[in-house]
């Protein structure tokens, strides 16, 4: 589906591929051979012994879409009360911390407004982890995430914006529930909603040094 794309680099697309809440069109439907062109692209990514683990849920019924966002909302409220809230986080500074609130206001926006995307992706894998090692959760995360973030490429290669969230597995059995998908054998790793955004100008975002995030050699 080559007359989606846009004209972006590899660089580009990795620098402003953002989470995109305010500027989401929910109006415009997104047609189901194009979500299914992003899968395409994301099964490319890295899985653990070659064994393509990642499975998609796509939500697409509007009934289904609202169920799911109720969800979504509900643990989103119990967020809010944690310190790790998006509105909370303290920069360090005044340009970031006015950075983070307008990215809180928007993250509450993407709340209350979740439903109306006109997809919901839930990326999955096989199996439950918490009784095994840590390199369990670490393989399987390992083998389910990357293909998400390629999806969210994809998208954003295609004119689709898209917000990597996890909330919703505050009320993972109810998330479960809403999509049929057997809880104690498949493992929910993310959502995140696909839609047209308005503009595609979108920028690289603020972000640190990298010698902040760098350790040569040791820790």
């Amino acid at each position: 589906m080559t007359e989606h794309l846009l004209d972006l680099s590899a660089e580009e697309v990795l620098t402003t591929t953002r989470s995109v809440r305010k500027r989401l069109d929910f109006d415009r439907p997104v047609s189901r051979e194009l979500l299914t062109d992003c899968v395409r692209v994301a099964l490319q990514a890295p899985s653990g012994s070659n064994r393509w683990l990642t499975q998609f849920v796509i939500v697409t019924d509007a009934d289904r879409r609202k169920a799911l966002a109720d969800v979504y909302r509900k643990g989103y409220e119990i967020y809010r009360k944690t310190p790790g809230y998006i509105g909370v986080v303290d920069k360090g500074d005044d340009a970031r911390n006015a950075n983070q609130q307008r990215t809180a206001a928007s993250a509450d926006y993407l709340a209350e407004n979740m439903h109306r995307a006109p997809a919901l992706v839930v990326a999955c894998g096989p199996g439950r982890t918490e009784s095994g090692p840590p390199i369990a959760k670490t393989t399987l995360m390992g083998s389910v995430l990357p293909p998400l973030w390629s999806f969210m490429l994809a998208a954003r290669n295609r004119g689709l914006g898209t917000a990597w969230t996890t909330v919703m597995l505050f009320c993972e059995q109810e998330a479960a529930d809403v999509l049929g998908v057997p809880n104690d054998e498949v493992t929910m790793a993310a959502l995140t909603p696909v839609a047209f955004t308005k503009g595609t100008d979108f920028k690289p975002a603020m972000r640190p040094d990298p010698a902040e995030a760098i350790h040569w050699d040791q820790w």
